[in-house]
């Protein structure tokens, strides 16, 4: 990760983007990420069923791409050390979300009971 951020630095710096507005930069993850939401509006395809669809994944390549190098841009504009918030974000993530009460559920991913009351106890408790 931190060679792709040296990277992202010099792509930054040989540009003059080196300075870009943090708001300007999470502006453009959002814009890239409505982008790549819109490759699914009005549609709800299976993970399966995306990975049947060649020309579907080429699309969702392009922009998942755009959505990752503006959040890298930002790391690297703000300095931080974007596998270590990732790793950090995760393991939160496996304290609030403990595995054995998701895998094997029978429900479909993301509709998991659990993960509903879960969220809605966080969001009672303000975190």
């Amino acid at each position: 990760m931190h060679e792709l951020e040296a990277e992202i630095r010099t792509h930054l710096e040989e540009r003059g983007w080196d300075q870009l507005r943090p708001g300007d930069l999470a502006k453009s993850i959002a814009i890239e990420a409505a982008e790549l939401l819109e490759l699914f509006q009005w549609s709800n395809p299976t993970l399966a069923e995306v990975k049947e669809d060649a020309e579907k994944v080429e699309e969702v390549k392009k922009e998942l791409a755009d959505v990752l190098i503006y959040c890298l841009d930002l790391a690297v504009s703000l300095r931080l050390d974007a596998a270590a918030i990732i790793r950090a974000k995760l393991k939160k993530a496996q304290e609030k979300y403990p595995a054995h009460l998701f895998k094997n559920s029978g429900a479909e991913p993301g509709t998991e009971e659990a993960y509903w009351r879960i969220k809605e106890e966080y969001r009672k408790a303000g975190k």
